[in-house]
């Protein structure tokens, strides 16, 4: 979670930053959940899990300029623990960071297509620790993983600078399946957010 927060303490700065030379800013919370293969071989005994399922709640910041191309920087954190393999808890964590073209559709409608890079960190839970003399009790171990991003979502203006945008992003997870089923994860959702306009 203290990346989460450092994350966000960074969009943050860079929106702040860059607000005053941009045409439009975005500010949006969503949420989600994740699709993936399951493992159907049952020859194994020890299978990885199906990274998919749970709610993901999401923060989005955007930053598009007069001739419709920007970037786009964006969370999503698994709300509730689950259960791996019936034994431990974890927690994937998605973020990623784009090129986005926002091109328009209609007059409250637009399109926002985004391709980028980000990282997946895996938390795993212990709660018990694991203690030793010098280093104390640990009580969780990240699993970290570069991904490859491609999204797109149909945005629509609700009402003044409030949109709604259904939404689905691919995930190219590598070495994902050190951990899970497979390295393709897709996350479908939608997001609420508010356009801020610097004209």
């Amino acid at each position: 979670m203290r990346k989460f927060a450092l994350l966000m303490s960074v969009c943050a700065l860079l929106v702040v930053a860059t607000l005053a030379h941009a045409q439009q800013f975005d500010v949006a919370l969503g949420a989600g959940t994740l699709i993936s293969t399951k493992n159907t071989t049952a020859s194994q005994g020890y299978l990885p899990p199906a990274e998919k399922a749970g709610i993901y709640p999401s923060v989005s910041v955007d930053r598009i300029f007069k001739n419709r191309f920007g970037f786009s920087a964006e969370v999503a954190v698994r709300a509730k623990y689950a259960i791996y393999n019936n034994y431990q808890q974890f927690r994937p964590v998605l973020y990623d960071f784009n090129a986005v073209f926002a091109p328009r559709l209609a007059k409250k409608t637009s399109a926002d297509l985004m391709a980028g890079v980000g990282g997946q960190s895996v938390l795993f839970y212990n709660p018990y620790g694991n203690c030793t003399y010098s280093s104390g009790c640990v009580t969780h171990v990240n699993s970290n993983h570069f991904l490859i991003h491609v999204g797109g979502g149909i945005r629509y203006n609700v009402w003044r600078n409030f949109f709604v945008r259904p939404e689905a992003h691919f995930y190219r997870i590598v070495n994902n399946t050190t951990i899970f089923h497979s390295d393709n994860v897709l996350r479908v959702g939608a997001s609420v957010g508010y356009t801020f306009h610097t004209d």
